[in-house]
């Protein structure tokens, strides 16, 4: 039995344990103040299991009884600070988003996620964490000035070649190198995991070698590597699976936003599960993540070839080798379903495909890319993905949810994901039940991370919690609109304290910079 599948099948029996018994007298007298009351609430407790009609008692930041609290009304005026009437509604943990975006220190309150049920968000992902060294003071500077939601920090392996002097070399020196290892040990201590963007810049010039010698560092730390795969392109899937793979010898390993770029079908689907799953057999402890949408979302460099991404090599390749940059612009875009496919997020284009940019210039689509958007004048959302190969994959036990999104995002994504989830693929499409999606989108994302105390409704867990009627959960972002809040989740516990309610934020952040056990 893995790690992550034996947490949640303890919780569950110490949760049955627990539920449904009157509160006993040593409860009363042991708490003369009840903090929060959360009372007849349908308990979905986050490990997959039916739900149960119970109260749920917070006193500070801890649940501290979930069953028949048994109140008198005369405890009730005299002892209960708040009250929350749940009844027929449910109660679960916060969602834990594994891979999302945003400065927390421009925007702190980060309500597009609490309006979606999400009380923990994890930042520094895609091998890009913030320039600071050590991270530890800009982690510092996010407690003091307040959070809306907790935040557990991944090291990005991007930003550390930056700090150690590596940047774009495919070469190393030795004692940058292990310059940069030594970083990676010491940020560590205070981080979640190492992310990767191999995809991007500097990132993309890691050799196989480089990481594992990352990867030796996370395992000896037992953390885990979150992954932005080298090529999420469908013929090229496989290759960076194995890459990974390959860390996964050294360290527990983590795809994030899984998907196949142009790939079609649940048998695909099912040949790339059986990849992972393979690996699993063979002792690797690998899982993953997607979030519920065709379309992916990043810089326009995303298309653009490796020898053409950072600003000089654009700008050389745009004198020395134009006409074989036009032709991969070309073939690449329509491979990846042409320039309708790409709708750009980036002002003064805003809203507008590539294709009604080149409709509207009277030039070729790859024109516009060289000589009015170039490889950094634009972010965008790319319509890549096939529905049914990514319910397919979502389906999967050890596939999680994430966002990938931010408070800025010209993509539905970072306002919508986790109200999507309940709306369409649980209450409409019935892709999954209601237990599992709350699993996935809770103890299996805390499992993921290695988060002890939250993502199940428990005696002893930190009360990160949310109250919902899954009938009225609604995903108001759209593509044209994507700024939109979720509508449903009517009440947002972070940390004990009842951070939203009723489409009202509190005055105070609640959130916490969460710290690995």
């Amino acid at each position: 039995m893995n790690r992550i599948s034996g947490n949640v099948l303890l919780a569950a029996i110490t949760l049955l344990l627990v539920s449904c018994q009157p509160a006993p007298e040593s409860f009363l007298s042991q708490f003369p103040t009840i903090d929060l009351l959360i009372e007849n609430g349908n308990v979905v407790d986050g490990t997959g299991v039916d739900s149960i009609v119970a109260d749920v008692v917070v006193v500070d930041d801890k649940i501290v009884f979930v069953g028949d609290a048994a109140f008198t009304e005369s405890d009730l005026a005299e002892r209960v600070n708040r009250k929350v009437d749940a009844s027929g509604k449910v109660v679960a943990p916060g969602f834990i988003d594994l891979h999302s975006h945003g400065d927390a220190l421009a925007t702190p309150g980060f309500e597009n996620f609490l309006a979606m049920g999400v009380t923990t968000i994890s930042l520094g992902q895609d091998g890009s964490s913030p320039d600071v060294a050590p991270l530890s003071g800009w982690l510092d500077d996010v407690s003091a000035k307040g959070i809306g939601p907790n935040l557990a920090m991944f090291v990005g392996h991007g930003t550390l070649r930056n700090q150690s002097g590596i940047g774009l070399s495919a070469s190393p020196e030795p004692e940058d190198m292990q310059r940069m290892l030594d970083m990676l040990d010491a940020a560590l201590k205070y981080t979640f995991g190492l992310s990767t963007g191999l995809e991007y810049n500097p990132g993309l010039n890691a050799s196989t070698e480089e990481l594992r010698a990352m990867a030796r560092v996370v395992g000896e730390n037992d953390r885990m590597i979150m992954s932005h795969m080298r090529n999420e392109d469908d013929d090229q899937l496989e290759a960076s699976i194995a890459e990974l793979l390959e860390q996964g010898e050294d360290a527990r390993v983590h795809v994030a936003h899984l998907k196949s770029v142009y790939g079609k079908g649940v048998d695909r689907a099912d040949e790339i599960l059986g990849i992972l799953a393979d690996a699993r057999e063979s002792g690797i402890e690998i899982t993953a993540e997607i979030y519920p949408y065709s379309a992916s979302y990043t810089g326009i460099d995303i298309i653009f070839p490796v020898w053409a991404k950072t600003a000089e090599q654009f700008e050389i390749a745009k004198v020395e080798r134009r006409d074989e940059l036009a032709e991969y612009l070309r073939d690449r875009v329509n491979r990846r379903n042409g320039p309708e496919a790409t709708l750009l997020g980036t002002d003064p284009w805003t809203g507008k495909t590539l294709a009604d940019l080149a409709h509207e210039m009277e030039l070729p689509f790859e024109d516009v890319l060289i000589d009015v958007i170039g490889s950094h004048g634009a972010s965008g959302a790319y319509f890549v993905m096939n529905d049914q190969l990514q319910a397919r994959l979502l389906q999967d036990p050890y596939v999680g949810v994430c966002s990938d999104g931010s408070p800025t995002g010209f993509h539905p994504r970072g306002h919508g994901t986790f109200a999507r989830i309940i709306e369409t693929y649980v209450m409409k499409d019935g892709v999954l039940t209601l237990p599992e999606a709350v699993r996935k989108m809770t103890s299996f994302a805390a499992g993921v991370l290695g988060i002890k105390d939250r993502g199940v409704v428990q005696v002893g867990m930190v009360a990160d919690l949310i109250v919902f009627d899954p009938a009225r959960i609604h995903e108001t972002a759209t593509y044209p609109d994507p700024l939109q809040l979720a509508e449903g989740f009517d009440v947002v516990v972070v940390n004990g304290k009842v951070a939203r309610q009723n489409g009202r934020m509190d005055s105070a952040l609640h959130g916490k910079v969460l710290r690995p056990e």
